[in-house]
């Protein structure tokens, strides 16, 4: 399973990477904006430092097909290599995606509240499909359930799609994700930390250097009142 950031700052993007190397980052407009930047200039400033085989997902703004075409062009041309257009599942969205695709564009679908939208954006050729699971949850629904759906659904079809899964709360929602085999999902940076920080863990390493120089004290002490 692919573990991307879904964050746009730079300091906590090089922060993750530097404790473990993640396979890429998300953004979304609105991520963009908490950045506080120029988007175009944000997301070339990720691509820089990501290394060369790290996915960045980026996501277009407009609500024609013809314009998101013409805004994924710009992104492909301005950004670098690597790069997967994140498209909603809105009906010029889901136009849009094949056309994209022929182009030989990779497209994430995105935005993505029910299985059958996933259906149809892979049919249409979208490399991922990415539902929303905690914004699922808050509606009533059981987004871990309806990620899981969607990756039984490629599976069962045939399709080459993977499920990105985004919009967690927690890291058991990916835990449960990981042993469906879903094949990517993509988190906030406080979810990740929390994905490998157990107090337990920090307390035996803390307990296991403190038994250690005891002992070596112990010893050293001996050694000088034999």
């Amino acid at each position: 399973m692919l573990v991307l950031i879904d964050d746009a700052r730079i300091e906590e993007i090089e922060n993750l990477y530097d404790k473990y190397p993640y396979d890429g980052v998300t953004t979304n407009p609105s991520i963009l904006k908490a950045a506080g930047h120029s988007p175009i200039e944000q997301l070339k400033m990720i691509r820089r430092i990501l290394p060369p085989t790290s996915q960045l997902h980026v996501q277009v703004v407009s609500d024609q097909t013809d314009r998101m075409i013409q805004e994924a062009q710009f992104l492909m041309d301005h950004i670098g290599e690597n790069i997967y257009i994140k498209v909603p599942v809105t009906e010029p969205g889901l136009r849009a995606i094949p056309r994209l695709v022929q182009q030989g564009i990779k497209v994430t679908a995105t935005a993505i509240y029910t299985a059958m939208q996933a259906f149809m954006a892979a049919k249409a050729g979208a490399s991922y499909a990415a539902p929303y699971v905690n914004r699922l949850d808050n509606m009533g629904a059981d987004g871990v359930r309806v990620a899981k759906t969607i990756h039984d659904i490629f599976r069962v079809q045939g399709l080459k799609a993977e499920v990105l899964a985004a919009s967690f709360k927690n890291s058991q929602q990916i835990l449960d994700l990981c042993q469906h085999g879903i094949g990517a999902v993509t988190a906030a940076p406080d979810v990740l930390r929390a994905l490998t920080y157990h107090d337990a863990t920090f307390m035996a390493e803390e307990n296991f250097t403190n038994d250690f120089y005891m002992l070596v004290n112990s010893v050293a002490g001996t050694h000088l009142h034999p």
